[in-house]
Order: structure tokens, then C-alpha cells, then sequence
């Protein structure tokens, strides 16, 4: 597991790359290519989660929305 300061090096660098349109990131001396959006959106919410569970929250996987027509 890395540190959390090279966890958010990496998806500071993703979320630029997919602000970007580019499919190929670089940091700390490595290149990764990837092949669409999806797979992009994919690592960054890995890495979201590993940052979560390093500094003790939890990631919410739900929303609940209710709604009335409020008679």
C-alpha cells in the first residue's frame, strides 16, 4: 500500500489527464497508458477508496432520495 501524499499525487494526476482528453499519464518517472474514460474513471475511484480507508472514512456507495408531492 502506498502513503497517502504519492495516493493523491497519482489521482491529482488522473483527474488532470481526464480534464485533458489525453490517455496516457506520468508521474514520479512512470508512464501508463489507458484505453478509454471509463477505465480512467475505474482507477480513480480505486484510488479514492484507498485514500478513504487511509484516512479512516468511509466511501458512500449509496444515495437514497425520497420524494413526496407533499398533500
Amino acid at each position: 500500500m502506498s502513503d497517502l501524499a504519492t495516493l493523491h499525487c497519482r489521482r491529482n494526476a488522473l483527474t488532470a489527464q481526464r480534464a485533458s482528453g489525453v490517455a496516457r499519464v506520468s508521474y514520479d518517472g512512470k508512464t501508463v497508458d489507458y484505453r478509454s474514460v471509463a477505465e480512467i474513471d475505474r482507477a480513480i475511484e480505486a484510488l479514492d477508496r484507498e485514500i478513504a480507508t487511509l484516512e479512516g472514512r468511509r466511501v458512500v456507495r449509496q444515495v437514497r432520495i425520497s420524494t413526496s408531492k407533499g398533500l
